[in-house]
């Protein structure tokens, strides 16, 4: 009975533990989707929306005059809510637009303007009518990219500029094959040309070059890892996202299959003929990043990631694939064709700093304003 009983208490333990870890993992806001219901409306945030002269309509968040305007512009796959983390504290000294750029959110959803010359002059526009006044402008990978053609183009209206892990030259015809994001802009492009796979996800589960960092190792990771588990939880049709319960959001499997909510399957707002733009490179059409790069004139933080666990002390994996955004000879070269800029490198973050790093990202962005008041 006594070794009866201490059965019983293990695995009652157990089967509370485990009942708190899948509360934990299934309850999880993996797409920041409820930050203004949770906090953004109390923080003073609202959901606006602007047309351009167009009628393209680019939606935003805007917080309270609390300071001088901030202008996000958020990467791609994601939206403005991806800023959810720094949203709170950024808020509390400047004057916040989070955009969400076209296809992504709930901004238009219209081919013709997925290239940076349209959301350059559509997002300079927005901040000649909406923000109207000298914005620190700061964006995230693709959203670094824009940031940089904005700060170019309307030197006049950006007073500072935060390019966080852009991939900066690593996106140029000859340079991007080589790069996992452009393997994974293939998986997009394979997808939408072919019509025997209707759910992205599951079509991304078997084709994406991420099994093949999974399988670097010892023996096959991905399928019973990743694959065969997130499969078997997609329910094709019914606008939810798989989720493995056994896997906490700090893992960062569940994120990584969330990212791939899309508009074609109905799942998310992403419409990946967004990332299909930058498979056929039509996304840079009449645009030069080394040009952009030496007009811009404002003062510039470059924030730079380190390299990830399993490619370090080199951003390429075995097979000569760049897996970050960009390398150091990438960062170096922003770095000396931007006039007034400083780089910071050495980021312990995958990717997304101002999401696994917000203390150093807010630091950032205030280091970027004193400098500007300095000058």
């Amino acid at each position: 009975m006594r070794a009866l009983r201490v059965i019983l208490a293990v695995s009652a333990v157990l089967c509370l533990a485990a009942a708190g870890l899948a509360w934990h993992t299934l309850s999880y806001d993996y797409g920041n989707d409820r930050f203004m219901t949770s906090r953004g409306t109390q923080l003073g945030f609202a959901e606006k929306t602007y047309q351009t002269p167009d009628g393209r309509t680019i939606a935003y968040l805007e917080g309270p005059d609390a300071g001088e305007p901030l202008l996000l512009i958020h990467g791609q796959m994601v939206s403005k809510e991806d800023y959810a983390k720094v949203l709170p504290e950024l808020s509390r000294r400047y004057h916040v637009f989070a955009v969400d750029c076209y296809g992504h959110g709930g901004s238009s959803k219209d081919p013709n303007a997925y290239n940076i010359t349209t959301i350059r002059d559509d997002l300079v526009g927005f901040m000649g009518n909406v923000i109207r006044a000298r914005t620190l402008v700061a964006g995230h990978s693709s959203g670094a990219l824009i940031a940089a053609a904005v700060a170019a183009a309307a030197p006049g209206q950006v007073s500072g500029l935060l390019l966080e892990d852009g991939p900066f030259f690593s996106t140029e015809p000859g340079r991007a094959q080589n790069t996992l994001s452009y393997k994974e802009f293939r998986t997009i492009h394979d997808f939408l040309t072919q019509d025997e796979e209707t759910n992205y996800t599951r079509y991304y589960l078997s084709h994406t070059y991420m099994s093949t960092l999974f399988d670097s190792g010892d023996g096959d990771t991905w399928e019973p890892l990743v694959k065969r588990p997130f499969s078997e939880r997609i329910d094709e049709g019914g606008g939810v996202m798989p989720i493995v319960w056994y896997y906490p959001p700090e893992v960062g499997l569940n994120s990584l299959v969330f990212l791939t909510r899309n508009l074609q399957d109905g799942t998310g707002t992403y419409d990946l003929r967004f990332g299909d733009a930058f498979y056929d490179f039509s996304w840079f059409a009449g645009f030069d990043q080394e040009q952009a790069l030496r007009q811009i004139a404002c003062p510039t933080l470059i924030l730079h990631v380190a390299p990830s666990s399993a490619t370090a002390p080199s951003y390429y994996d075995r097979q000569g694939v760049l897996i970050s955004a960009m390398d150091e000879s990438d960062a170096r070269r922003v770095h000396a064709l931007i006039a007034r800029s400083e780089l910071i490198e050495g980021y312990a973050s995958r990717h997304d700093i101002h999401d696994e790093l917000p203390r150093e990202y807010v630091d950032a962005v205030d280091r970027l304003s004193d400098g500007v008041t300095e000058r």
